[in-house]
C-alpha cells in the first residue's frame, strides 16, 4: 500500500495498528481523511435508531468505516418480510431480536467497532438518556411520532442527526446541525393525523430504496465527523428511483419561528404523538 504526500508512514503507525492500517488503506490515501480523519472515525459515537431499512445499510457501512461505537435501538424482532430490504439480517436471524442480528453482522465484520443495543423503543421518556453519549444520531424510523420526537429531541440536547423517509419508489433525506438551518419540524411542522398516509404494509417499498437512502445517511454522518464537505443542512434532498432523479430543495432559512428549534420555541418538552406503528419496519 501507498500512502499518499498528507502523511508519512511513522505517522499512521502512531496512530493506528498495522492491521487498521491495511483494513482502511483506502480511507487513509484520501486527502479529506488520511491517519488522523480515520482516528476521528474510530473514536466517534452513532446512535442509529431502528435497525429497518434505512439503519440496515446505514450500521453496516459506519461499521465498516471503523466509526468506534455504535448505538443500535430497535424494539422489534426479525421477520421474514424484513429480508427483502433489512440486509444487515439473514434467513438464519428470524426470531431474533433485530438489535442482536445487527450487533452480530457488524462485530463479524469489524472488531474495531464496539456495537451498543438498546431492545426499547424511544419514548419522551428514555430519548435525552438514548442520544446523550453519541456525536450523531441518524434516524431510521418508519413512523412519524417517532420521526418528530427525535427530532425535537436533538434539538433542545443540540445533537446533529440526519433524517431520513421511503415509501414505493422514492425517498427523502436532510441534515440538522445545531445553528447551521432548519431542524425537521420547519418543514413539516406537526405529524399527519392518525390514517392520513398509509403505513409501509400498505403502501410497500422496493428494497434497494433502503440501501441507496441509508447509505447517504451514513455518509452524512461520515462527513460531520470528519469535518469535510457539504452537509445536507438547509436542503432537503428527495429520490426518486422510476424516474432516476435526485432533486436538492432549499429550505426556508429563517427558523424564528419553530416551534422547537426557533427564538421563542412553544414546545419546550416531549411529545409523545399517537400513530399505528408499522410493525416490520421500514
Amino acid at each position: 500500500m501507498q500512502l499518499n504526500s498528507y502523511i508519512s508512514w511513522e505517522e499512521a503507525a502512531m496512530a493506528l495498528t498495522d492491521e487498521q492500517i491495511e483494513r482502511y488503506s483506502r480511507h487513509i490515501i484520501l486527502k479529506e481523511v488520511g491517519a488522523k480523519g480515520q482516528k476521528k472515525l474510530l473514536n466517534a459515537k452513532v446512535l442509529i435508531i431502528g435497525a429497518g431499512g434505512l439503519g440496515a445499510p446505514a450500521a453496516m457501512y459506519l461499521g465498516a468505516a471503523g466509526v468506534g461505537t455504535i448505538g443500535i435501538v430497535d424494539a422489534d424482532e426479525v421477520d421474514l418480510s424484513n429480508l427483502q430490504r433489512q440486509i444487515i439480517h439473514g434467513t438464519a436471524d428470524i426470531g431474533k431480536a433485530k438489535v442482536k442480528s445487527a450487533k452480530e453482522t457488524i462485530n463479524a465484520m469489524n472488531p474495531d467497532v464496539t456495537v451498543k443495543t438498546y431492545r426499547q423503543f424511544v419514548t419522551s421518556e428514555n430519548i435525552m438518556d438514548l442520544i446523550a453519549d453519541y456525536d450523531f444520531i441518524i434516524d431510521g424510523t418508519d413512523n412519524f411520532p417517532a420521526k418528530f420526537l427525535i427530532n425535537d429531541a436533538c434539538v433542545m440536547a443540540k445533537k446533529p442527526f440526519s433524517h431520513a423517509g421511503i415509501i414505493r419508489f422514492k425517498g427523502q433525506l436532510m441534515t440538522y446541525v445545531p445553528g447551521e438551518g432548519p431542524c425537521y419540524r420547519c418543514v413539516f411542522k406537526n405529524p399527519p393525523p392518525k390514517d392520513a398516509v398509509p403505513t409501509c404494509k400498505q403502501a410497500g417499498v422496493i428494497g434497494a430504496m433502503g440501501g441507496v437512502i441509508g447509505s447517504l445517511q451514513a455518509m452524512e454522518a461520515i462527513k460531520y465527523i470528519l469535518g469535510v464537505g457539504k452537509l445536507l443542512t438547509g436542503y432537503l434532498l428527495t429520490y426518486d428511483a422510476i424516474n432516476q432523479e435526485f432533486h436538492k430543495v432549499k429550505l426556508p432559512s429563517n427558523t424564528d419561528g419553530c416551534a422547537v428549534c426557533g427564538k421563542h420555541p412553544t414546545i419546550t418538552e416531549l411529545i409523545d404523538y399517537e400513530q399505528v406503528v408499522c410493525t416490520d419496519g421500514i
